[in-house]
């Protein structure tokens, strides 16, 4: 028994630890795929400001700008003459028309300066827009109106939202997600759709909930003129620079997958190896322009990317799976591989950061006096030449001081590899060299990564002695704990060496290694601390828990797991909730206080396909903006300063208490924090499509996404 404490003997014997029949959904492959088109036309006139917008019962797409109207149809913008429209009968002159709105039974309203005005026989008559509270609406500046689907009548104003139903008045605000309320327009939707244009984006609501779009992902420009929806759904945009398309396509999740494939295949995979991490481009908006360059952490994001392949492949038997999984593995390899033979060759096992070819510039240059500096603000940091050794072949410069996230990223790979993807002897005995060597690696160093110094790297720091004891590292103790045990579990699985499950004994029962990983992450709520320590910490949880033989170790693991799972739950990470979820969906828990279920709270799996379904197919880091948003509640205090970076407190959520959602944020890995709120870019970034491969092809793996 690992665990001398009576409590943890009684408290998670593995008797009391059970798998329920508990059965988690399964989506379908099928779902409406969002996406976004700017029309650029070769006249001038729709450049710029686009006043007006209509679109005719044969989808032809009418727009007024300059004084003229044009036509878009084939492809082609023409000149034509105005679309025929019925006549408006005159206002009173102090009146000013916003937006004129016909239903299906010929009720005609205005929505004017002087509140919703309704056409009668004896002329215009103010509307009564009482709520059952006694207040009366739309009296003042109503700023746009339409009829839905069901002809029922909608209005919008600074005050917010309202829709007539049959039961009498509905109304909207901010606390009920509209996000903005500088209202310009409103139009309907076939299918009981109705959307809102503002001076700061155009606002979708669903029948269900609001969506914003703002920002050039969306939109030619944020200010919305005039909105006209197509027989087929696509919803047109007047805008002050240009036109504009939003259009919601039927596609299959598998399919989503081939695009995203394809772009990384074609744009992002650097080397002969195909490292995996994002592009810059040398023309915004152009991926044909991609120069793909080396990142800090290409392991770590490569190994990520082939841990989605290998659930591919286990989930499909894709040979174009095992094809991809096969390259990753060659890939991680030769970042052990580099290593070795050389001037500066670390001890047997080490694996580089990434590598870059010798034909670029050397990287050393003036790095010596960077690493220096950075001393300034780290006094760990360490500041030592050359940062990136040549290969012993003279081709690669490889970089060294590498992480405890890129071993994170390693021994999350390799065993997923091992177990669905290597099929010959020779191929897993490849495997088992690698995981064998890395682990020894750490194990004769101390429990540390030591590079071609002679010291540990900055980051690679296992050793009980200074988690334990060194205040420097108190913050890591509890991550690092839990990464050095998955590590052990992983080389004990793959090697069948049980020296390591002896080690992993060690660590726990002299220098208390289980019960640091009790407490992997120093927060103080949902939204606090370090969020890149996070997809780590999944990572380790999810090695830990699948190869694991020790069941007092594994109860107390998944307590832990829950606590970290439910602080995440709030940010619509599906990798998150797949993670968990294999882990821990049907299991209970008994303790001295009685019986409690592990699996995670009703709505992980709608809001995991939710994220799914959202990711735009564009990756580009287009800038987005959600600060002024009237929907958005801060995070108190105490859970938006970071330790470290006491300053960064412009972080929130929605009403909901969630995070918001993909469509108006825009990261490249799943360690980026998501209780930001503005995001940055020139659409010059082109990032892999890997935060949705590894969680849908998890999915597919562990069931809760039916295979295509």
């Amino acid at each position: 028994m690992w665990f001398r404490s009576s409590l943890f003997v009684c408290a998670f014997s593995p008797a009391l630890l059970s798998a329920t029949d508990a059965q988690a959904p399964v989506a379908p492959q099928e779902f409406r795929q969002e996406s976004a088109s700017h029309l650029l036309p070769s006249v001038s006139a729709l450049r710029g400001s686009v006043t007006r917008i209509e679109v005719s019962a044969d989808g032809a797409v009418h727009a007024h700008a300059g004084g003229t109207w044009h036509t878009f149809q084939s492809g082609r913008w023409q000149p034509a003459l105005p679309p025929e429209s019925p006549p408006t009968p005159e206002l009173p002159p102090d009146v000013t028309l916003h937006q004129i709105a016909r239903s299906r039974s010929g009720e005609l309203i205005a929505a004017t300066n002087h509140g919703l005005l309704r056409r009668t026989g004896r002329g215009w008559e103010t509307m009564e827009v009482p709520d059952n509270l006694g207040r009366r609406w739309a009296t003042d500046e109503v700023l746009g109106a339409t009829f839905d689907a069901r002809d029922q009548l909608w209005f919008a104003s600074l005050a917010g939202v309202g829709c007539r139903t049959p039961g009498g008045w509905r109304f909207f605000g901010p606390q009920d997600g509209v996000p903005w309320n500088e209202f310009t327009c409103a139009a309907a939707g076939a299918d009981g759709e109705v959307w809102f244009g503002t001076k700061r984006g155009a606002i979708r609501w669903d029948g269900r909930e609001f969506h914003y779009r703002q920002g050039p992902r969306w939109l030619p420009h944020d200010q919305v003129h005039a909105i006209a929806v197509a027989p087929d759904g696509a919803a047109w945009f007047a805008t002050e620079g240009g036109v504009g398309c939003i259009e919601r396509r039927p596609m299959t999740l598998a399919a989503k997958a081939r695009f995203y494939e394809d772009e990384i295949a074609r744009f992002i995979k650097r080397t002969p190896y195909g490292y995996v991490a994002e592009a810059p481009l040398r023309q915004a908006g152009d991926r044909t322009t991609a120069a793909p360059h080396d990142s800090d952490n290409d392991g770590l994001w490569t190994a990520m990317y082939g841990a989605g392949e290998c659930f591919a492949f286990g989930a499909t038997r894709d040979p174009a799976a095992k094809a991809r999984a096969d390259q990753v593995f060659a890939a991680l390899k030769f970042l052990q591989d580099v290593t070795q033979g050389g001037r500066f060759a670390p001890p047997a096992g080490y694996v580089a950061r990434t590598i870059r070819p010798v034909e670029w510039p050397d990287p050393n240059q003036g790095r010596l006096a960077q690493d220096r500096a950075k001393q300034q603000e780290d006094a760990l940091w360490k500041a030592y030449e050359p940062r990136w050794p040549l290969s012993a072949d003279g081709k690669w410069y490889w970089k060294s001081d590498t992480s405890s996230d890129e071993l994170d990223g390693h021994y999350f790979f390799y065993p997923l590899y091992y177990d669905l993807v290597a099929e010959t002897s020779a191929e897993r005995e490849r495997v088992r060299e690698v995981v064998r060597a890395l682990t020894d690696h750490l194990i004769a160093h101390g429990f540390t990564l030591t590079d071609h110094d002679g010291r540990p790297t900055r980051w690679g720091m296992y050793r009980p002695e200074v988690l334990n004891r060194d205040p420097n590292w108190w913050a890591e103790r509890g991550l690092n704990s839990l990464s050095l045990l998955s590590y052990l579990a992983v080389a004990r699985h793959i090697t069948q060496d049980a020296k390591y499950d002896a080690v992993a004994a060690e660590l726990i029962d002299r220098h208390g290694y289980a019960q640091n990983l009790l407490y992997p992450k120093v927060q103080s709520g949902p939204g606090s601390g370090n969020q890149s320590d996070d997809e780590m910490a999944f990572m380790c949880f999810y090695s830990l828990l699948r190869y694991s033989t020790n069941e007092d170790l594994k109860n107390l693991v998944r307590t832990s797991f829950y606590a970290y799972w439910q602080n995440e739950a709030a940010e619509l990470n599906p990798f998150f909730n797949f993670a968990y979820a294999s882990q821990c969906q049907g299991r209970t828990l008994r303790n001295l206080w009685g019986e409690f279920p592990l699996s995670p709270a009703p709505g992980w799996h709608a809001e995991s396909m939710a994220t799914l379904h959202g990711f735009p197919l564009d990756r580009l880091n287009w800038p987005s903006r959600n600060s002024h948003r009237l929907d958005i509640r801060r995070l108190p205090a105490s859970q938006a300063r970071d330790f470290y970076e006491p300053g960064n407190e412009g972080r929130g959520h929605r009403g909901n208490g969630r995070v918001l959602p993909v469509e108006n944020r825009h990261f490249n890995h799943w360690n980026t924090d998501p209780w930001q709120l503005d995001y940055e870019g020139k659409g010059n970034l082109l990032g892999a499509g890997t935060v949705f491969l590894l969680p849908y092809y998890m999915g597919l793996y562990h069931g809760y996404i039916a295979k295509p």
